[in-house]
């Protein structure tokens, strides 16, 4: 027997390295040693551009939106988000990205298929100025069904040790802006896939009116990454705290980056809610708590500000022609964990 006969074909997955170490040699940056196909990569910091620099790092997955790439057979899309996650991740530590890599498992490997992954990986990072320096590519047959696969990343960014944000900064006073999302992102993909393809027994081609568009290609809608928008403001010190908004929602994440005895003030009437979150809410028939705490209803990235630079912010966002929302404020609340406190209602 030959190891092609258990379902692994090295011819294809050579020509798939051959693919992938093309794509990731455009993201490489002069801190890069070697290239793809070593056993391990290496990255050289430059340490004269920093004075005491702290590595952050983060790891993430696209989740069940991989369902709907397979379905729509369109795969560089996901590539991307699972970038831009993990660079919103270490973003809200203030960090910038220098490298990432990646985990891909497929039942059946398909050249074109990760051709397609890398590549939508590759672009994302050269956005944001991060080498994609590596990662795994397994062919498992007999753990995915055939068409399936799962896809997984790592990064590593680096601060200042004086310019992390942790939070403690943030203060009463402080504003909320909302820098919006271009759909679900990669979370609540599971609530869903439910209500569309099994309650309104959607398929991925049909044109859906309420949401204008065909729901296949609203659901793969690009998970924004906020890392350019945010540069500048960060350079300057015009923030005390960021907060990615994914699973969980607002609940799940703004809590996470304030410091015990305050609370948010967050009003609900502040930004439009995108259509795909009013359809999928009449679908469920879903209550406020439950949308809120599953999908991220239209706001991507939470900017805490405090209140003697929000002029220069928004100044800043409006230069740039950014969209953006002030969706509430820290006050002072009572001694123990952080919370948020909702006022008005959606706008669904």
């Amino acid at each position: 027997m030959k190891y092609a006969d258990a379902g692994v074909n090295l011819a294809v997955a050579n020509d798939a390295k051959q693919r992938i170490r093309h794509l990731a040699s455009r993201t490489f940056t002069p801190a890069v040693l070697g290239g793809i196909g070593g056993f391990s990569a290496l990255f050289a910091l430059d340490i004269k551009k920093w004075k005491d620099p702290v590595l952050v790092s983060s790891a993430d997955g696209v989740g069940t939106k991989l369902k709907i790439a397979m379905a729509m057979g369109v795969h560089s899309t996901v590539g991307g988000d699972l970038v831009n996650h993990c660079i919103n991740d270490i973003l809200v530590q203030g960090a910038e990205p220098l490298f990432f890599l990646d985990y891909l498992a497929m039942g059946k490997l398909d050249a074109t298929v990760v051709e397609q992954l890398v590549d939508g990986m590759s672009r994302s990072c050269r956005k944001a100025g991060c080498a994609l320096i590596g990662g795994e590519t397994a062919e498992m047959p007999g753990f995915y069904q055939p068409g399936e696969y799962d896809l997984a990343g790592f990064i590593v960014g680096v601060v200042e040790r004086e310019k992390v944000l942790t939070g403690k900064a943030v203060k009463p006073g402080d504003t909320l802006l909302a820098l919006p999302s271009t759909g679900l992102h990669t979370n609540g993909y599971s609530l869903a896939r439910k209500l569309v393809f099994e309650i309104a027994k959607q398929r991925p081609d049909t044109y859906v009116a309420e949401v204008g568009n065909k729901i296949g290609a609203e659901l793969l809608r690009p998970h924004l990454c906020y890392a350019p928008v945010l540069k500048t403001i960060l350079a300057r010190g015009w923030v005390s705290a960021l907060a990615h908004i994914t699973g969980g929602g607002l609940p799940g994440n703004l809590p996470r980056v304030l410091p015990s005895g305050v609370k948010a003030i967050i009003d609900l009437d502040a930004w439009p809610v995108p259509p795909i979150f009013k359809y999928l809410a009449k679908l469920g028939e879903i209550e406020t708590d439950e949308l809120l705490q599953s999908f991220n209803m239209g706001v991507g990235m939470v900017v805490v500000v405090p209140s003697a630079h929000v002029k220069e912010v928004e100044a800043d966002l409006k230069r740039r022609r950014e969209k953006f929302y002030r969706i509430g404020r820290i006050e002072r609340g009572d001694t123990g964990k952080a919370r948020l406190v909702y006022s008005g209602a959606l706008n669904l």
